[in-house]
């Protein structure tokens, strides 16, 4: 099967098309064939992990040692990325009783990654599920990773209908999704800050309001907040204190040793609290995300499509920072000897 495989960190050049093993699936796993993956952060720092400082990293040192680890570290250990994808299943193994093969999926790899090829193996109990009926491969393919983030975090903190949720970095992959939960899903009053490139995109996602941070800093506005969810941590709690009421919380996805000292004293001391949260993974949220999406709750914005061939021009694109929405890789699979098949059995 064709798969991007990269040998060495680096710049996006590093990503190479080559032929490699078709997996096979274990018993207990599923034969899937990829249709649509995209291009994430993470996508971005695994391949470049060698020059990712623990400074740059967004997560404190013992994190970023053990990712460093993980993906190896004079060369990469995990050598085909992609953390989301969707398509068919082609094959089952003989235990698994969740899916069938023709079954359309969805999901989510994490850390082990292995998208960007041509099928993938996945145990039946993981982070996988049927692909949600109104969404097309590509638009299901850029789905779990932002909306499970998301969703996992907002459930820490008890968002109440009605409650004002300021969402610091609204055009990603996990503000995207937060500022559709918290509208849709949670009934709370959203305010959206990102740059004016994507104000119209996250109006798009149901915000309240939109902030463009590079004309107005919403700490200084004067308006409060019962959440302030701070995607990547570029504001900080002594800036946001301000802006949250009292019993507010300043919620981070990404944060440091700092942040979580901040978080242990506000929990002994004051009425405003730091959140640091790590998010899960589970296949019943996929699932729940799917419920989501089929009921018009959460949807995919998708800024362009590259062929898998063309999938280092896709990582340059993501890291000059301008994209709107999902930047998604499509994976087309050679029908011909599918059709030599068809043809030889009306021949004969």
């Amino acid at each position: 099967m064709k798969a991007i495989v990269y040998e060495r960190y680096g710049p996006p050049d590093v990503l190479q098309l080559k032929e490699v093993e078709k997996p096979a699936p274990k018993d207990n796993e599923i034969l899937i064939r990829i249709y649509a993956t995209p291009v994430n952060y993470g996508d971005i720092v695994a391949r470049n992990f060698k020059n990712i400082s623990p400074r740059k990293f967004n997560m404190p040192m013992p994190f970023w040692f053990g990712a460093r680890i993980y993906f190896g570290l004079r060369k990469p250990g995990v050598k085909i990325l992609g953390s989301e994808f969707a398509g068919e299943i082609e094959a089952i193994g003989k235990d698994v009783k969740l899916f069938k093969e023709g079954d359309q999926v969805f999901g989510y790899r994490g850390m082990s990654m292995g998208a960007n090829a041509e099928y993938l193996c996945m145990p039946e109990d993981g982070c996988v599920t049927i692909k949600p009926a109104n969404m097309t491969y590509e638009e299901a393919a850029a789905a779990p990773y932002g909306a499970l983030m998301a969703l996992s975090l907002l459930r820490k903190v008890n968002i109440q209908p009605g409650q004002k949720v300021l969402v610091n970095g609204a055009s990603g992959g996990i503000g995207s999704a937060a500022v559709q939960l918290a509208k849709s899903h949670f009934g709370a009053r959203v305010t959206g800050v990102c740059s004016t490139p994507r104000l119209e995109l996250v109006k798009s996602l149901g915000a309240d309001k939109v902030i463009d941070y590079t004309k107005e800093d919403f700490t200084t506005s004067g308006e409060t907040y019962d959440l302030v969810f701070d995607i990547l941590g570029r504001s900080s709690f002594s800036r946001c204190k301000s802006s949250l009421k009292q019993n507010g919380r300043y919620l981070l996805a990404s944060f440091k040793m700092r942040q979580l000292f901040q978080m242990l004293w506000t929990s002994i001391i004051g009425s405003k609290k730091v959140i640091c949260a790590l998010a899960s993974d589970k296949a019943e949220d996929l699932i729940f995300v799917k419920e989501l999406v089929e009921v018009g709750k959460i949807k995919s914005v998708i800024d362009r499509r590259y062929p898998l061939e063309q999938i280092a021009e896709a990582h340059r694109y993501v890291e000059k920072g301008h994209k709107k929405g999902n930047v998604v890789i499509t994976v087309e699979h050679n029908t011909e000897n599918s059709a030599q098949l068809i043809m030889s059995t009306f021949s004969g």
